[in-house]
């Protein structure tokens, strides 16, 4: 096959430019010209080389590209060895586009950002999360569920996120939020959340307006994405006690045909019913209440949006009683805002260590019942050096009949780290800490309160 040599080395510039550029955001002169004469000779736009084009501009100048882009990542479980039979030709436009997906992502240099710029890489990780075969924002841990990328990049959803981070520090926020123009570039994300409610005392008139709207809008997007989850739920068992409503759409026709077979006349191929059954369709619900404590220092902050937005969403359940208490080295009430996470967000104050002992002696008085409440407690439980009081007032408050639950992180990519010290003593204690995964704690929740 004398094509496979020239198709094979045509590759090989392409990752070997990828992998220069990646490592060096000075040009290869020998890589970029020999690379320019690969793209031009498959068909490819010579724009995929340019790292300031954005995949966006290079789908609208050429839309026949977009379908390619496409689950361009996701690795070929049919795929045999006698499948070298994939076309050769087709693997060299495939490292192109990979190379362009993946240097606009990580790739992203130093200095000051621009809103468009941030905007910019925004849209291009949008376009490795379609190549990998995600849901939209799901690797940067934003408004994604469970991530699937089939193993080919684990930890991949931290990293970008760390990246996001960085983009936001190095942007002039208050002079972009200043500007309602530039403001409108903005995409809300975890990281830009983060940078705005840490800033938010320093804003004023329209900055304050537009970070707001940011955060609100953030706010409503992820919500509407965790409330997807609580309501596939069921609202609690059948409550037997209470006599089924006699209306027509209540009525259980088949029970009723059998109940009334002993009056069938054959002569009259007739059935002569004498009582009507009905369903019963109240459902059993028990008074919960459910207190959140949420460390709010700086570590922890993915967990306190996510945790905000879920306890307001529990809290328009039928017979839920939420509270919500935030933390660092004081404990802050926001039961009378749980059900405005916006409002809740906005009176956060990141930062500062951990004492956890200050937010049990919040949380204490609002356990009546124990059997009947359940205590979620979110925290890297690093302390400030008042673990074991802590811990004896956790081990006190399960002992009494409340189902504790202790997570690591509330986060979309699932990533947590935990103190040993007390990961080790939840473990013995019955209780261990849960998956930071956001849909773990939902799952235990509704299981409790459902």
């Amino acid at each position: 096959m004398p094509e496979a040599v020239p198709d094979d080395n045509r590759r090989q510039v392409l990752y070997w430019r990828l992998l220069a550029r990646l490592f060096d955001p000075e040009e290869q002169a020998g890589l970029e010209s020999a690379s320019l004469a690969v793209v031009e000779d498959i068909g490819l736009p010579p724009a995929l080389l340019d790292p300031q084009t954005s995949v966006d501009s290079i789908v609208q100048r050429h839309p026949e590209l977009a379908a390619e882009f496409d689950g361009l990542m996701v690795p070929d479980a049919e795929a045999t060895a006698d499948e070298e039979a994939r076309d050769r030709a087709a693997e060299v436009r495939r490292a192109a586009l990979v190379s362009k997906v993946l240097l606009n992502v990580f790739s992203t240099g130093s200095g000051a950002v621009s809103a468009g710029q941030l905007s910019r890489w925004q849209s291009d990780t949008g376009w490795l999360e379609r190549a990998l075969g995600s849901r939209p924002g799901e690797l940067r841990g934003g408004r994604g569920t469970t991530p699937d990328t089939g193993g080919l990049v684990p930890g991949l959803g931290p990293e970008l996120g760390a990246i996001e981070a960085d983009l936001v520090r190095r942007m002039h926020l208050r002079e972009v939020l200043a500007d309602p123009a530039l403001a409108a570039r903005l995409t809300p994300s975890m990281s830009l959340i983060e940078q705005l409610l840490r800033d938010k005392s320093n804003l004023s008139g329209v900055a304050l307006a537009n970070a707001k709207s940011l955060i609100r809008r953030f706010v409503d997007e992820v919500a509407e994405v965790l409330r997807t989850q609580v309501e596939k739920t069921t609202v609690g068992a059948l409550d037997r006690s209470v006599p089924p409503k006699r209306v027509y759409r209540n009525l259980d026709l088949d029970r009723t045909i059998w109940k009334n077979l002993t009056n069938y006349s054959p002569e009259e191929e007739r059935l002569y019913v004498d009582r009507l059954y009905y369903r019963h369709t109240a459902r059993r619900t028990t008074p919960q209440r459910l207190i959140v404590v949420v460390d709010q220092s700086g570590s922890m902050v993915d967990s306190m949006v996510n945790c905000t937005i879920l306890a307001s969403i529990f809290a328009g359940l039928p017979k839920v009683d939420v509270h919500l208490i935030a933390y660092d080295t004081r404990a802050i009430d926001l039961t009378p805002w749980v059900n405005e996470p916006f409002e809740v967000l906005l009176r956060t104050k990141l930062g500062g260590g951990n004492d956890g002992p200050v937010a049990m002696a919040m949380a204490r008085p609002k356990i009546a019942e124990p059997k009947n409440t359940v205590l979620v407690w979110i925290s890297d439980f690093y302390e400030f050096d008042r673990s074991q009081p802590l811990f004896e007032g956790i081990e006190e408050v399960h002992r009494s009949g409340v189902k504790f639950i202790p997570v690591g992180s509330v986060t979309s990519s699932g990533r947590q780290e935990v103190n040993p010290w007390f990961r080790e003593r939840f473990k013995t204690l019955g209780t261990p800490v849960i998956s930071g995964h956001i849909g773990k704690l939902v799952h235990e929740l509704k299981t409790f309160l459902t």
